[in-house]
Protein backbone atom coordinates (compact mmCIF):
# COMPACT_ATOMS: atom_id res chain seq x y z
CA UNK A 1 0.00 0.00 0.00
CA UNK A 2 2.77 2.47 0.84
CA UNK A 3 4.51 1.71 -2.47
CA UNK A 4 1.36 2.68 -4.33
CA UNK A 5 0.98 5.92 -2.33
CA UNK A 6 4.64 6.83 -2.92
CA UNK A 7 4.20 6.26 -6.67
CA UNK A 8 1.07 8.42 -6.75
CA UNK A 9 2.89 11.20 -4.87
CA UNK A 10 5.84 11.03 -7.30
CA UNK A 11 3.57 11.30 -10.32
CA UNK A 12 1.49 14.15 -8.91
CA UNK A 13 4.42 16.28 -7.77
CA UNK A 14 5.96 17.31 -11.08
CA UNK A 15 6.38 20.77 -12.53
CA UNK A 16 2.70 21.00 -13.50
CA UNK A 17 1.62 20.29 -9.93
CA UNK A 18 4.08 22.91 -8.69
CA UNK A 19 2.68 25.55 -11.08
CA UNK A 20 -0.88 24.67 -10.09
CA UNK A 21 0.04 25.07 -6.45
CA UNK A 22 1.67 28.44 -7.14
CA UNK A 23 -1.46 29.59 -8.97
CA UNK A 24 -3.63 28.57 -6.01
CA UNK A 25 -1.37 30.48 -3.64
CA UNK A 26 -1.35 33.55 -5.89
CA UNK A 27 -5.14 33.61 -6.20
CA UNK A 28 -5.55 32.95 -2.49
CA UNK A 29 -3.30 35.84 -1.52
CA UNK A 30 -4.98 38.22 -3.96
CA UNK A 31 -8.40 37.38 -2.54
CA UNK A 32 -7.19 37.45 1.07
CA UNK A 33 -5.42 40.79 0.75
CA UNK A 34 -8.33 42.33 -1.15
CA UNK A 35 -10.98 41.21 1.33
CA UNK A 36 -8.96 42.09 4.44
CA UNK A 37 -8.06 45.52 3.06
CA UNK A 38 -11.70 46.12 2.20
CA UNK A 39 -12.90 45.04 5.65
CA UNK A 40 -10.28 47.25 7.30
CA UNK A 41 -11.17 50.34 5.28
CA UNK A 42 -14.90 49.90 5.79
CA UNK A 43 -14.52 49.20 9.52
CA UNK A 44 -12.31 52.24 10.08
CA UNK A 45 -14.72 54.42 8.08
CA UNK A 46 -17.76 53.20 10.00
CA UNK A 47 -16.08 53.59 13.41
CA UNK A 48 -14.87 57.07 12.43
CA UNK A 49 -18.37 58.00 11.26
CA UNK A 50 -19.90 56.74 14.50
CA UNK A 51 -17.31 58.59 16.63
CA UNK A 52 -17.85 61.83 14.73
CA UNK A 53 -21.66 61.84 14.45
CA UNK A 54 -23.06 59.11 16.67
CA UNK A 55 -24.72 57.53 13.63
CA UNK A 56 -23.72 54.58 11.49
CA UNK A 57 -25.65 55.44 8.34
CA UNK A 58 -24.10 56.99 5.26
CA UNK A 59 -26.13 58.75 2.59
CA UNK A 60 -25.24 57.72 -0.95
CA UNK A 61 -26.15 59.16 -4.31
CA UNK A 62 -24.41 57.21 -7.05
CA UNK A 63 -27.22 57.13 -9.59
CA UNK A 64 -25.95 57.36 -13.15
CA UNK A 65 -22.41 56.44 -12.10
CA UNK A 66 -20.64 53.27 -13.18
CA UNK A 67 -17.89 51.60 -11.17
CA UNK A 68 -15.17 53.22 -13.26
CA UNK A 69 -16.49 56.72 -12.48
CA UNK A 70 -17.02 55.74 -8.84
CA UNK A 71 -13.37 54.65 -8.59
CA UNK A 72 -12.05 57.80 -10.29
CA UNK A 73 -14.25 60.05 -8.18
CA UNK A 74 -13.02 58.47 -4.95
CA UNK A 75 -9.36 58.54 -5.94
CA UNK A 76 -9.73 62.23 -6.78
CA UNK A 77 -11.23 62.80 -3.34
CA UNK A 78 -8.39 60.83 -1.72
CA UNK A 79 -5.83 63.06 -3.44
CA UNK A 80 -7.34 66.24 -1.95
CA UNK A 81 -7.82 66.35 1.85
CA UNK A 82 -9.73 66.67 4.13
CA UNK A 83 -10.59 63.00 4.42
CA UNK A 84 -14.03 61.95 5.54
CA UNK A 85 -15.33 58.62 6.86
CA UNK A 86 -17.37 58.08 3.71
CA UNK A 87 -14.19 58.16 1.61
CA UNK A 88 -12.74 55.24 3.57
CA UNK A 89 -15.96 53.27 3.23
CA UNK A 90 -16.03 54.02 -0.51
CA UNK A 91 -12.41 52.93 -0.92
CA UNK A 92 -13.25 49.71 0.94
CA UNK A 93 -16.15 49.08 -1.44
CA UNK A 94 -13.93 49.83 -4.44
CA UNK A 95 -11.28 47.44 -3.13
CA UNK A 96 -13.87 44.70 -2.65
CA UNK A 97 -15.32 45.25 -6.12
CA UNK A 98 -11.92 45.27 -7.87
CA UNK A 99 -10.51 42.21 -6.07
CA UNK A 100 -12.07 39.66 -8.48
CA UNK A 101 -11.00 41.85 -11.40
CA UNK A 102 -7.37 41.78 -10.24
CA UNK A 103 -7.65 38.03 -9.63
CA UNK A 104 -8.72 37.43 -13.24
CA UNK A 105 -5.93 39.71 -14.50
CA UNK A 106 -3.36 37.79 -12.44
CA UNK A 107 -4.75 34.47 -13.73
CA UNK A 108 -4.55 35.66 -17.33
CA UNK A 109 -0.95 36.81 -16.89
CA UNK A 110 -0.06 33.56 -15.11
CA UNK A 111 -1.50 31.44 -17.91
CA UNK A 112 0.15 33.58 -20.58
CA UNK A 113 3.66 33.97 -19.16
CA UNK A 114 4.23 31.21 -16.63
CA UNK A 115 2.30 28.25 -18.01
CA UNK A 116 2.30 29.47 -21.64
CA UNK A 117 -1.11 27.89 -22.13
CA UNK A 118 -2.87 29.63 -25.01
CA UNK A 119 -6.28 28.05 -24.39
CA UNK A 120 -6.54 29.14 -20.76
CA UNK A 121 -5.06 32.53 -21.62
CA UNK A 122 -7.80 33.10 -24.20
CA UNK A 123 -10.53 31.94 -21.81
CA UNK A 124 -9.36 34.24 -19.03
CA UNK A 125 -8.84 37.09 -21.53
CA UNK A 126 -12.50 36.77 -22.55
CA UNK A 127 -13.58 36.86 -18.89
CA UNK A 128 -11.24 39.81 -18.30
CA UNK A 129 -12.66 41.72 -21.27
CA UNK A 130 -16.23 41.12 -20.09
CA UNK A 131 -15.32 42.35 -16.60
CA UNK A 132 -13.58 45.39 -18.08
CA UNK A 133 -16.60 46.18 -20.21
CA UNK A 134 -18.86 45.87 -17.18
CA UNK A 135 -16.86 48.57 -15.38
CA UNK A 136 -18.08 51.07 -17.95
CA UNK A 137 -21.77 50.09 -17.82
CA UNK A 138 -24.22 52.08 -15.75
Amino acid sequence: MTKVMNEVNKRSSGPAKSLEFKMDILVGYILLIGVLTSIGLIAIGVVWRFAATGRLGLEYSIAGMNLFHFVLHNFERAAHPPFRPRLLVNLGIVTLMLTPYIRVLASMLFFAFTERNAKYTVFTAVVFSVLTYSLFLR
